[in-house]
């Protein structure tokens, strides 16, 4: 008969292969989320008589769907692109339903992707029946489609007609109402009901290898290469913020950025090179993502519309450190003592947005250096910028967790830098669609 492997969450099947692996769902897990899992396929019975421990058998992949979204959206599946999927196969839909029936008048008008979204957060996988339906008759299949026997969208989702044929239960029949669309795009979309971000996204893959049809080696977690985002930055200290940061902060996502390896030099250190390294990249067939990430201040500004200047293929992005409210009065030293100043865009290095009150140094400040005088203003440096990015690499999950060390902003630069990572994911996609 086979062996089955899927991908499910709260029991709905999102995707499924036999006697082979399918679709290499690795990228969706982290080495953590390998575990023991009970299984409908393992005869438990025979282990408990043999004294032998089904622990292969049983193993998976596992996480809650809510971790799971932001490794949905780095790997190009935002909300946009299922709307985007759904708009296309939708549209599809209607055409060979044109085609099959002639110009009938009465063909069916698809739900839009606003009344589909609508349709999937008003059936929470949990409040549907998973109760096997053992019988084949008129009376099973009512029985199978549940709530949705007397639902007028079903008729109008742009799926298998045949949509009872793989359901044994109300849940299984939902599953199968929304199994037109990519696994991913089908999981983005479940994310969108808060009852169901607390279930278990799982790929079981033990009895698969059991059986023989393929081996462990096959099933590995964390981002493939071709998944990732290279951040290429100014230099070496943004290099050991940004990804410490992403390693407290982000860990579910930690393996899908990568950084310039600075064990001995930053390769191209200062705005300059940085900008010679994107025009560079950006003349050339270079597959991988990359963002381009500048610092807040008056000589990222001029990289970043630089780089504005020529453009990038849409693999490649270029980022400005965001500009905060906190740094519109900050303590700033020129020609004339300290006064409160507008440090965004002039002075907001990646060290401005660590927690700046350390005991040892008093009010943190920045220091006026050089005037740029294509743009009129000064370009400043923050004191005791080393000791700060120290005091920080030191931190814990646990000081940070605790509110020892203040992270608000560097949450924010994490905000912006993955929130354009999972952009550039998406336009790559559509890109290769």
């Amino acid at each position: 008969m086979g062996t089955i492997i899927d991908l499910t969450v709260g029991g709905v099947v999102v995707d499924w292969s036999k006697n082979s692996r399918g679709i290499d769902h690795g990228a969706l897990f982290q080495e953590g989320d390998r575990k023991r899992l009970r299984s409908e396929q393992i005869d438990y019975g025979y282990f408990d008589q043999s004294n032998l421990s089904p622990a292969d058998m049983e193993m998976a992949f596992s996480r809650s769907l809510r971790t799971l979204v932001p490794r949905l959206e780095l790997l190009g599946f935002r909300l946009e692109t299922v709307h985007q999927m759904y708009q296309q196969l939708a549209k599809q839909w209607q055409e060979d339903q044109a085609a099959l029936a002639g110009n009938d008048d009465t063909l069916v008008e698809p739900l839009s992707f606003e009344e589909f979204l609508s349709f999937v957060r008003a059936n929470p996988i949990r409040v549907l029946d998973d109760s096997f339906v053992h019988e084949i008759d008129a009376e099973a299949e009512r029985r199978i489609r549940g709530r949705f026997d007397a639902d007028e969208n079903v008729a109008r989702i742009p799926a298998n007609p045949d949509h009872s044929s793989n359901a044994y239960s109300e849940r299984s029949f939902f599953g199968v109402l929304i199994d037109f669309l990519h696994p991913y795009a089908a999981l983005r979309l479940l994310a969108e009901t808060p009852s169901n971000l607390d279930l278990d996204v799982v790929w079981q893959y033990g009895p698969l290898v059991d059986a023989g049809w393929v081996d462990v080696s096959e099933f590995v977690a964390c981002a493939r290469r071709a998944q990732t985002v290279l951040i290429a930055t100014e230099g070496t200290s943004d290099v050991h913020i940004l990804s410490r940061a992403i390693e407290l902060l982000r860990p579910e996502v930690a393996d899908f950025f990568r950084f310039i390896d600075v064990s001995e030099r930053h390769p191209f250190s200062g705005t300059g090179s940085l900008v010679k390294f994107a025009e560079g990249l950006a003349k050339i067939d270079v597959q991988n993502q990359v963002i381009f990430l500048f610092d807040n201040d008056a000589e990222g500004i001029d990289a970043y519309e630089a780089i504005r200047r020529f453009k990038l293929p849409h693999n490649m992005r270029t980022l400005v450190l965001p500009e905060l409210e906190e740094f519109r009065r900050f303590p700033a030293r020129g020609p004339n003592g300290v006064t409160d100043c507008d440090i965004n865009g002039r002075a907001a290095a990646i060290e401005c947005y660590l927690d700046l009150n350390l005991r040892e140094y008093g009010p943190a400040k920045v220091v006026w250096t050089n005037y740029k005088k294509e743009r009129d203003i000064y370009q400043g440096s923050l004191e005791y910028k080393d000791s700060y990015t120290r005091a920080f690499l030191e931190q814990t999950t646990e000081s940070v967790r605790s509110g020892s060390y203040d992270v608000s902003k560097l949450e924010r630069v994490l905000d912006v830098v993955i929130g354009e990572s999972s952009r550039l994911a998406m336009a790559v996609r559509t890109s290769s669609a």
